[in-house]
């Protein structure tokens, strides 16, 4: 159990939070807010963001609509590769490993949604924005945080490979010109 929960622990934590809040608030949603209908708490608010009741057999942005089963399908072959994956991510890079659990986390909570309902709800409506949910807000912020630590880790690695270049020029004897080329110094 314990080498279980060092694999898979920034996995674990994230999903059971993401997905516990995501069907939460569709509970609400689904018991609060006739379907079509919707809820601001302030009618100022309301053009700007609302509470909305709508469901979704499509993907984001309601594309696609009628092809839920097809769409289950990817969230379990997306799941298991997360699950099958995550391992193998060092544990020292967190930030893939969270990007991972937020991902997971979205698709599962989905997915429970087309299991149970035969649809997704969604609910998070801003501006003229699609109307969205808490499981696609945890993906959508998975795969920033993805592209954001990929995008550190190869400054770091070039940063390093400078630094490192620079080294050995030194021990070498050798001086960086101006053009990149080197020459020996004198």
């Amino acid at each position: 159990m314990t080498q279980f929960w060092k694999k898979y622990d920034l996995l674990i934590i994230p999903a059971v939070i993401l997905i516990g809040l995501d069907q939460w608030t569709k509970a609400l949603i689904r018991q609060n807010i006739p379907f079509g209908e919707s809820w601001s708490p302030w009618e100022w608010l309301a053009p700007y963001a609302r509470l909305v009741h709508w469901n979704n057999t499509g993907v984001a942005f309601g594309m696609l609509q009628g092809y839920n089963l097809v769409f289950a399908s990817l969230a379990v072959i997306v799941a298991a590769a997360v699950v099958f994956y995550y391992p193998r991510v060092p544990r020292t890079d967190w930030v893939l490993r969270l990007a991972l659990g937020m991902q997971f986390a979205g698709a599962v909570g989905n997915l429970l949604d087309r299991i149970f309902f035969g649809h997704v709800t969604d609910f998070i409506s801003v501006g003229n924005f699609a109307v969205f949910n808490v499981a696609d807000a945890s993906i959508s912020v998975g795969v920033v945080v993805m592209l954001l630590g990929v995008w550190i880790h190869d400054s770091r690695e070039k940063k390093e490979k400078l630094v490192e270049s620079a080294s050995d020029n030194e021990q070498n004897g050798l001086e960086e010109k101006p053009d990149g080329s080197n020459q020996e110094s004198v």
